[in-house]
């Protein structure tokens, strides 16, 4: 297969014309989405709101947090402009929903897009989640000890809490050199603070505000342990770069095996492979251009892109597995250039 492999150049050429039709945004498909998802949450809200025990309370809203980070992974393909392909409401949604969890939307939106051109390619990219070998190995005794216990930690312990403060981390540190920056964090902060401040009003307003602090904390964990196992599994033991940056995107992203309901729930982002390399395609084009460029990769002589188990069995095999990215290593037969080091950690 390496012999008759051919060149990237074409290769590209031919796997971008493969999906050119693909990348039309039907707004209607990306306002159901967002509207379906959004309705089953505020109805289950006004459940838990009204059940006549805590019991009940609790239980809707657990489910409502379930609903609720299906509902936010919505403004991921907003980022994109693919939800809708309307500016202004794939700008303005996305804000509406998130602050009231104290998601900073704009900064997650400027940092996704170098998420997009660093994955695989600069250990600076905002949403990397594997530890490098020389960070592990300059890291004090109880940061190794949270390496190699990463997943469950992420997952269950720093939660949505986890993953807002990385992002606002992350966000602080680039603020200096881009000040588009800086005016998403001042507009997150404004909107967070605002929604907030009215929602707790609200609360003290109908003597419920500890039920209300209880409510968020709950929709806290649930949506954090969803989002944490998206985030972890997208990429995580892939890193490495081959031949040019869309070939990059192709091999260093996860594809994962799952029912069409929860892949629509996902808004497609179990093709994650595609979506990075072609990132102006709207999720219901997402399983139609999986096949197309696996397709076109096998005609070329390259590695078909695969898919692997479902969500819940790729969290506990990777889990239970953590590794590190290593120095770059030659490139294999196949011609993927390596850069993991997957030799297992040992979880003491």
């Amino acid at each position: 297969m390496g012999t008759s492999r051919t060149a990237p150049n074409a290769l590209n050429r031919d796997l971008r014309l493969a999906v050119a039709d693909l990348e039309t945004v039907n707004p209607w498909m990306g306002v159901y989405r967002f509207s379906i998802l959004g309705i089953v949450f505020l109805g289950l809200v006004a459940l838990a709101w009204t059940a006549p025990n805590m019991a009940g309370f609790l239980g809707y809203t657990a489910i409502a947090g379930i609903f609720y980070a299906f509902w936010l992974i919505c403004t991921h393909d907003a980022t994109h402009h693919t939800l809708t392909g309307w500016a202004w409401f794939d700008e303005g949604a996305p804000r509406l929903i998130s602050w009231p969890m104290v998601w900073p939307y704009g900064a997650y939106s400027y940092l996704h897009h170098l998420h997009h051109a660093w994955n695989g390619i600069d250990l600076r990219d905002p949403e990397r989640v594997q530890w490098a070998i020389a960070e592990y190995q300059q890291a004090p005794p109880w940061q190794q000890w949270y390496v190699r216990h990463q997943w469950w930690i992420d997952l269950f312990v720093l939660g949505g809490l986890g993953l807002i403060a990385k992002t606002t981390l992350h966000a602080l540190r680039l603020k200096s050199q881009t000040p588009v920056l800086q005016r998403h964090l001042w507009l997150d902060g404004l909107g967070i603070l605002v929604v907030q401040a009215s929602l707790t009003l609200i609360a003290i307003g109908h003597h419920r505000l500890l039920d209300y602090i209880l409510f968020w904390i709950v929709l806290e964990r649930v949506i954090g342990i969803l989002l944490q196992t998206r985030d972890h599994l997208e990429h995580y033991a892939l890193w490495g770069s081959t031949a040019g940056h869309q070939l990059t995107q192709l091999y260093a992203c996860r594809n994962l095996d799952t029912h069409p309901v929860m892949a629509w729930l996902m808004g497609g982002l179990n093709d994650h492979a595609v979506h990075h390399a072609f990132p102006s395609i709207p999720f219901n084009h997402l399983p139609e251009a999986f096949c197309r460029t696996t397709a076109i990769l096998q005609q070329h002589g390259w590695p078909p892109l695969l898919r692997e188990q479902g969500y819940l069995q790729e969290t506990l095999r990777l889990g239970s597995r953590p590794c590190l990215i290593g120095a770059p290593q030659p490139a294999d037969p196949t011609g993927r250039y390596h850069m993991i080091s997957c030799h297992d950690l040992k979880l003491t």
